[in-house]
């Protein structure tokens, strides 16, 4: 993030800051990251808190190296001191990353994704058009009802007729003779006992 610092060179006339404050920052070092725009202002890049995730301003903030070379940026003891404790700032209520979690500050920024509604269309089936498919959706149920049980009928009668025509055109079968049994002697019973 940057922040914007404007000035001017007479402090009486409406600056945020005079000359001299200014200089006083950029006298500190590269350490604020600033850069003077050609129009005025100078451009302070802002530091994020590592621990809480709020920005640090210029002349703020804590500087934390550890051992293995890795650098934290903080924005007071409080989140420095979490942060030693090996604090999970995700479960710390006073953090930007507890509030992104919890959806918190979100709902007035955000506006709400507006539910896209199916629109439904009726098209002509194959075999069908779209009138007859209309006409016998408004039909009465009576109605359709009695088509139905006319059609079930008409297609048990074509079923018999086609039956009847197949058993006339069968030739009949020579009776058959009645097979007699075959007598088959039984296995004579076992004598003596266990084996």
């Amino acid at each position: 993030d940057l922040a914007m610092i404007s000035f001017s060179t007479d402090s009486d006339h409406g600056g945020d800051f005079g000359l001299d404050e200014v200089s006083g920052f950029l006298a500190n070092g590269g350490h604020l990251r600033s850069r003077k725009l050609s129009h005025g202002c100078f451009v302070f890049r802002l530091d994020l808190c590592g621990f809480s995730g709020y920005k640090i301003y210029p002349g703020k903030g804590k500087r934390y190296a550890r051992v293995d070379g890795k650098v934290f940026n903080f924005l007071n003891q409080k989140s420095e001191h979490s942060f030693l404790m090996r604090r999970n700032p995700r479960k710390i209520c006073w953090t930007v990353l507890y509030r992104r979690k919890h959806k918190k500050g979100i709902s007035e920024e955000q506006v709400k994704k507006r539910t896209r509604r199916t629109q439904k269309f009726q098209r002509a089936i194959q075999g069908a058009t779209l009138e007859s498919i209309m006409a016998k959706r408004n039909q009465k149920p009576e109605v359709r009802k009695a088509q139905r049980e006319q059609l079930v009928r008409q297609a048990k009668e074509k079923n018999k007729a086609s039956a009847a025509k197949k058993a006339a055109t069968k030739p009949a079968k020579p009776a058959q003779q009645k097979k007699t049994a075959k007598v088959v002697k039984s296995a004579a019973p076992r004598v003596g006992g266990k084996r």
